[in-house]
C-alpha cells in the first residue's frame, strides 16, 4: 500500500513537471523547442544559449552560427564527418567523458546525431548528457539534456518530452545540409560489377586460348 501511495505521489509530482514543458520558444526564425517557462537566455558573440531546470534534469539550447564563408556540404558523407567531429569536440571538453549509443536520427525533414555523453570526476559521481546535434548549413544546434546517475530511471518520459517537441520551419530542406542526394555506388552493385568483369575477362582467355590451340594444331 505504501508503495502505491508513494508511486501515485511521485505522479502528481511528475504532473506539474511535465505541463511546464508548454512554452514554445523560438531558437531562431527555423528553429523552435518547448522549454520550461523559467527559462533563461544569454547572447554572447558566438553562440546563443538557452537553459533550464526542469523536473528531474537540466536543458540546454546551443545555436551557433557557422562562418559566413561556410563552404556548402556536398554529401550525405560530408555531414557525417562534421557531426563526427562535433562529437569528438564536445567528449574533449571533459576529460574521463566517453560518448555512447551514437546513432542517426532524424528532426523534421533533417538528419541529426544523437549520443549520451557519460562522465565520471572520479569521485564517483557519474553524470550523463544526452545531446542531440543538427547542422545545417547557416548554424549548428545542440540540444542536451544533463541529468545524475541516480535520476537515469526516472527521466526518459521528460527527455522525450523535450527532444520531441523540437520544431523546424518547412524551409528548412535536405539541401540546407547537404547538396547531393548521390550516396554512390551500392556494395552490392561494386560486387556485381567487378564479378562479372572477371568472368568475362576469363571467357575471353579462354576463347583465345582454345583458338591459339588450334592455330597449332593446324
Amino acid at each position: 500500500m505504501k508503495k502505491i501511495i508513494f508511486s501515485f505521489t511521485l505522479l502528481l509530482f511528475a504532473v506539474p513537471g511535465f505541463s511546464q514543458l508548454i512554452k514554445p520558444v523560438k531558437i531562431d526564425s527555423l528553429v523552435s523547442i518547448s522549454l520550461p517557462s523559467g527559462y533563461q537566455k544569454k547572447d554572447t558573440t558566438d553562440r546563443a544559449i538557452f537553459s533550464a531546470n526542469a523536473l528531474y534534469g537540466f536543458m540546454v539550447v546551443l545555436r551557433e552560427p557557422n562562418a559566413k564563408n561556410n563552404t556548402p556540404l556536398q554529401k550525405e558523407k560530408d555531414l557525417n564527418k562534421v557531426l563526427k567531429t562535433y562529437i569528438k569536440g564536445i567528449q574533449g571538453e571533459s576529460a574521463g567523458s566517453s560518448a555512447e549509443n551514437i546513432r542517426d536520427t532524424i528532426v523534421g525533414a533533417l538528419k541529426a546525431k544523437t549520443f549520451t555523453l557519460k562522465s565520471d570526476d572520479g569521485s564517483g559521481d557519474i553524470q550523463y548528457r544526452n545531446f542531440v546535434l543538427l547542422y545545417t548549413q547557416d548554424a549548428t544546434y545542440t540540444f542536451e539534456y544533463v541529468y545524475p546517475e541516480n535520476r537515469k530511471d526516472l527521466v526518459k518520459d521528460e527527455y522525450r518530452s523535450f527532444i520531441s517537441s523540437i520544431r523546424l520551419s518547412p524551409e528548412l530542406k535536405r539541401n540546407d545540409q547537404y547538396l547531393s542526394n548521390a550516396k554512390g555506388m551500392a556494395t552490392i552493385t561494386k560486387i556485381e560489377i567487378f564479378g562479372g568483369g572477371v568472368l568475362l575477362a576469363v571467357f575471353i582467355i579462354v576463347i583465345i586460348t582454345r583458338r591459339r590451340r588450334r592455330l597449332a594444331l593446324g
